[in-house]
């Protein structure tokens, strides 16, 4: 089965000429999920030879613009292509009123029903499960209300006999919090935000974000197969910096660029 995910977005805030902010496209199966939508997904999904009418479901993890601010061009795209299936939007609360005003002032050019299913948990919580994929949503901490998602895969009873159900999981604007690593235990690949070089952990503290360390720690303490990191700031461009920093405590890691592809692998059962 296909399983991968593929980096449509790895900037934070600020724009950077040659990065775009948070967005990511998981593959299963030749159905897709969008997890956050920042500014530029839809072009990146283009060049990436993505179809917008095999998205299963939109994931957002919270309402900050970096995340969110391309989702009007990404819905109005996918009327334009046609799409009549129904598209889950999950998301906080939070994003109703821009929902809202989307399909106020832009609603009579869909072409499908959109149906926002509220994320809003203080543990884990499944909230998306078919034949091939279990979705569940799990808090993070940052400024507002914050959501990560992991996905473990539902495999055959033949095929466990021969694999372990891959798995990854999504860890987007946070700063550590003890449970993180509990939320996330055992999966194949963990993508954590890792904002900041150590250097920087006072900023990563006052904007409620994560360092590298903080990063590579969870990873290390969830027993993780691989981690992936983005969500760079702007005040370094060498981006190197994040990766080797992370190695020093887990050698397992990539900083993920705009247009990665990364299978996620399967592991022998024992």
């Amino acid at each position: 089965m296909n399983f991968s995910i593929q980096i449509l977005g790895t900037a934070s805030a600020m724009p950077i000429s040659d990065m775009n902010p948070s967005a990511q496209a998981l593959q299963v199966q030749g159905r897709l999920f969008l997890i956050d939508c920042g500014e530029g997904a839809q072009q990146q999904m283009r060049r990436m030879h993505l179809s917008f009418l095999k998205v299963e479901a939109i994931l957002l993890s919270h309402i900050h613009g970096d995340h969110v601010f391309g989702i009007f061009g990404m819905l109005s795209t996918m009327a334009m292509y046609g799409r009549t299936e129904l598209l889950p939007i999950y998301a906080p609360a939070s994003f109703g009123p821009i929902l809202k005003f989307f399909t106020s002032y832009y609603g009579s050019d869909l072409t499908f029903p959109i149906e926002h299913r509220v994320v809003k948990t203080d543990a884990p919580v499944e909230i998306f499960s078919n034949s091939s994929i279990r979705i569940q949503a799990f808090p993070l901490k940052h400024k507002i209300e914050c959501y990560g998602y992991r996905f473990d895969e539902i495999l055959t009873e033949r095929a466990a006999l021969k694999h372990r159900p891959r798995s990854y999981a999504y860890c987007s604007d946070t700063m550590p919090f003890p449970e993180l690593s509990d939320y996330v235990k055992g999966v194949s690949v963990l993508y954590h935000e890792a904002t900041y070089p150590v250097s920087l952990a006072d900023k990563a503290s006052l904007h409620f974000h994560s360092t590298t360390e903080d990063a590579a720690q969870c990873a290390l303490a969830a027993g993780a197969g691989q981690l992936l990191i983005g969500h760079y700031t702007s005040r370094i461009r060498e981006y190197s910096v994040f990766e080797n920093e992370c190695r020093e405590i887990f050698q397992n890691t990539v900083a993920a660029h705009d247009g990665d592809v990364f299978e996620i692998p399967y592991l022998y059962a024992e």
